[in-house]
């Protein structure tokens, strides 16, 4: 009943604000005057996010140029006002103009370089905030490597998932779709997924933390931000490879969207609808909602999905504004352990069809998930900018299927587990930061100072299965993975009854700060340090058969673990031109660390010690765009299984009990290339190696191998995407598009160890594959067409993660996706 309530409150919020469009729009035609008009850069790009003033009598009016470079003021008194259009680095435009009741005004505008500032803002031009880095530092002045995906190749590519998103980047892929539920992205050898609270901080939406679990709504973003390497400075305990940062589409002041409809092989489909507008001068608002509803090239998986996302933004003045946001997602798909792996999980065979599927068929993985989130920014005054930022998100995960099938025979027999799971997490967080530009005689500094806070509560249940003669269930059934016909399947759901909840709460909380030192025009200093603590609660675990809870310490019960840890960041920027920069730079990161040492301690964190050079250039005033970056990052502190006890002497069997005695090094070096030489021609191109082992590790019983490669990181990865769009009388609104990425040779499976009771490697070599993308599409005014074909040459290969989801990756498939710009 509360969900269906929740789902009816939002969209009885839907109705309001859509009527309120179309009563507001209808009273400003009848009444009001309108100014319409684009802005432009010396190029003629679009002038995004330009400050447009409007005054008379006094009063000002105030709004920004979206994306496009547009703006516009509706429903306007008639009379003489002064028109002001103003942007950093850029000369002021003034204009008197004359506002006719019922009559639209269209104009249009070109920006001037400022002499003042031309050196600093020839490649800058255009370039967008990047948010991740919590502040307006342009990207040439930051001594580390990042990467941005634009809403508009998001949309070229007609991406769906993240995982297809991230792969944009240099040296990020898509490692892992555990049972096709969920994604693991990788960078630098490192790993992140599913949670960005309590799992590592690693995955943000605008800037605060963020459960993906439920795979996260393309359509709902602007932008992907990726920061890689360590990025501890800034976000505290997260991963040594790399951050995302999704950036939502927000409200705006000019009435506008769409409506699309994405159609694709397997009877897929999904309707998309983006609207927005004003509804006074000061408050706007968006809403996007989509319908997902997909049958899948893997036999009898299927995947369902609702999503809503209405937002408010109010401007106060000229200089702040509240942006508050609602997220609801409901997804529902069939979890698909893949193909599976013969010989105990360690040979993969392509002999099993790319669609068999080995699950029950009765599985189920439901999601329900709800986010609220709020960020406030007051500019204080032409040095000093405020921004403050809340989210709460609530996930509800609740699956029903079989377990792993990593015990399969080398003939394919198994015999088949089931796994039933129910999980709750709540997610509270909140930062507040401040950013200023101050001088101190002859040196510059960009500076900012901040806190954080974030609460991750997780409620997992734990249950008992039974049979239909009430006889606890210990295998299901039998199956052949090669050989389906050979057992007849079971078909009936067992009992399942909760037997336990375990209580898990975590604290994450820190202080920063950071500053970019211009010591001259060339020279430019980068320093920041955080100060984090991070909490990890004693959990409990209540039985549902005795309604008792366990005392403090007793077995499963994890004892609460704190951390204390500074994380520092230094580099030198050397800029010999206003487009060249070179940067070196130093920065670590840390992560948490389970057991405990001989003496029953608990453990301290892992730093992980990240040395990085590199260079960024551009040419054409900024079309032409290149970086490098070279780096090695050592682990020195990894925690593995103690040899002995505390006497020296006893062989340790316990698996809880640690030392930190071994070390990884990742050393390599990634290039990107872009290029966006006019409004018809882009491309963007990257090409990245890794190689991540153990390093110095003891050699002793229950130690990794020294020289062993990690699994899940590819030895190499590349993309490239190139679209043009003819504007000729002749084929005018024509597009075409070819996107390829390529995954490089790399483990599945599990990392070997000292000693180890499994015969032979744990490992599974997996092969490199290239998938392309041919894309085409029309325009004719505000109608598109958009075609692409997927896996061009039907590739065939696997994601893996651990030795339990196998899954082959898609085949040839066909996307039609049709547009109308309302």
């Amino acid at each position: 009943m509360k969900k269906i309530n929740s789902i009816k409150y939002t969209y009885y919020i839907l109705v309001c604000i859509l009527y309120s469009q179309f009563c507001y729009a209808n009273n400003m035609e009848e009444k009001g005057g309108i100014i319409s008009g684009i802005v432009v850069t010396t190029d003629h790009q679009p002038a995004a996010s330009v400050t447009v003033l409007l005054k008379i009598a006094g009063k000002n009016i105030h709004t920004i140029t979206n994306e496009n470079g547009v703006f516009t003021f509706n429903n306007l008194v008639a009379g003489n006002y002064d028109l002001e259009i103003s942007l950093i680095g850029f000369q002021t435009i003034q204009q008197s103009i004359v506002v006719q009741p019922g009559k639209k005004l269209q104009l249009s505008f070109q920006l001037k370089v400022s002499e003042q500032q031309l050196q600093e803002i020839i490649v800058e031009t255009v370039q967008k905030k990047f948010s991740a880095g919590k502040s307006t530092i342009p990207d040439k002045d930051l001594p580390l490597s990042t990467g941005i995906v634009s809403n508009k190749e998001i949309t070229d590519q007609q991406a769906i998932r993240l995982g297809d998103i991230v792969k944009n980047v240099p040296g990020v892929s898509l490692v892992q779709t555990r049972f096709g539920v969920n994604e693991t992205y990788g960078a630098r050898g490192y790993i992140i997924g599913i949670t960005g609270g309590a799992g590592g901080g690693s995955i943000f939406k605008n800037g605060l933390p963020y459960n993906i679990a439920g795979m996260p709504e393309a359509a709902t973003l602007e932008s992907v931000e990726i920061i890689k390497g360590s990025s501890a400075f800034l976000y505290g305990s997260s991963s040594g490879g790399l951050i995302i940062n999704m950036i939502s589409k927000k409200p705006r002041y000019d009435f506008g969207g769409s409506f699309s409809l994405i159609a694709g092989s397997n009877q897929q489909y999904k309707p998309v609808v983006d609207v927005y507008g004003p509804i006074n001068q000061h408050l706007a608002y968006r809403v996007l909602g989509s319908y997902e509803n997909d049958r899948s090239y893997r036999d009898q998986v299927q995947s369902f999905r609702k999503y809503v996302n209405p937002s408010l933004m109010y401007r106060f003045g000229d200089k702040s504004s509240l942006v508050i946001s609602q997220e609801y997602l409901y997804a529902s798909s069939t979890p698909d352990p893949g193909v599976g792996l013969l010989d105990s999980g360690r040979v993969l065979t392509r002999a099993i069809p790319r669609s068999r599927f080995q699950n029950v068929g009765w599985a189920y993985n439901h999601v329900l998930q709800h986010t609220s989130s709020a960020s406030y920014q007051q500019v204080l005054n032409d040095r000093l900018t405020m921004n403050a930022s809340a989210s709460y998100q609530y996930t509800d995960v609740d699956s029903y299927g079989c377990g792993s099938l990593n015990t399969a025979s080398a003939a394919g027999i198994i015999a088949r587990p089931l796994s039933r799971a129910h999980s709750i997490e709540k997610d509270m967080a909140a930062q507040a930061y401040l950013e200023g530009k101050i001088k101190t005689g002859q040196t510059a500094h960009h500076f900012i100072a901040g806190a954080d806070f974030t609460n991750v509560t997780t409620y997992t249940d734990a249950f008992n299965l039974y049979n239909a003669n009430g006889t606890a269930l210990k295998t299901y059934d039998t199956i052949n993975l090669l050989n389906p016909a050979q057992y007849l399947q079971r078909t009936d759901i067992p009992a399942a009854v909760k037997a336990t909840v375990t209580t898990a709460p975590s604290n994450r909380a820190g202080i920063y700060v950071q500053d970019l030192i211009s010591i001259n025009r060339q020279l430019k200093l980068f320093a920041g340090v955080r100060y984090s603590y991070q909490s990890t609660v004693q959990t409990t675990i209540d039985s549902m058969a005795t309604g008792t809870r366990p005392a403090s310490g007793t077995r499963g019960s994890t004892p609460t673990t704190d951390y204390r840890v500074f994380s520092p960041k230094a580099g030198l920027v050397y800029q010999p031109s206003t487009n060249a920069s070179f940067y070196i730079s130093y920065a670590n990161s840390f992560t948490t660390n389970t057991g405990v040492d001989v003496y029953g301690n608990l453990l301290p964190a892992s730093i992980i010690h990240q040395y990085e050079v590199g260079a960024k250039n551009s040419w054409l005033k900024g079309k032409l765009a290149a970086n490098i970056s070279l780096y090695r990052i050592i682990n020195s502190n990894l925690a593995q299984q103690a040899a002995y006890l505390a006497d020296g002497i006893t062989p340790n069997t316990n698996t809880n009990i640690k030392s930190l005695s071994g070390e990884t090094t990742s050393d390599g070096i990634e290039i990107g290339f872009n290029g966006n030489l006019s409004r018809n021609f882009y491309f963007v191109t990257g090409y990245a190696y890794n190689f991540i082992r153990f390093t110095h590790v003891s050699g002793t019983k229950g130690s990794n191998i020294a020289g062993e490669q990690l699994v899940n990181a590819p030895n190499s990865t590349a993309n490239g995407t190139v679209f043009y769009t003819f504007r000729d009388h002749l084929l005018k609104g024509l597009k075409l598009g070819l996107t390829g990425f390529y995954t490089g040779t790399r483990l599945g499976g599990y990392n070997n160890t000292v000693g180890q009771t499994v015969l032979g490697s744990r490992l599974v070599p997996l092969s490199d594959f290239t998938t392309i993308d041919l894309s085409a599409g029309y325009s004719y005014q505000k109608l598109s067409l958009q075609c692409k074909l997927s896996n061009l040459l039907n590739e065939l290969n696997y994601l893996i993660h651990d030795n339990y989801s196998i899954t082959p990756i898609a085949p040839r498939q066909l996307y039609v996706t049709i547009r109308c710009q309302l």
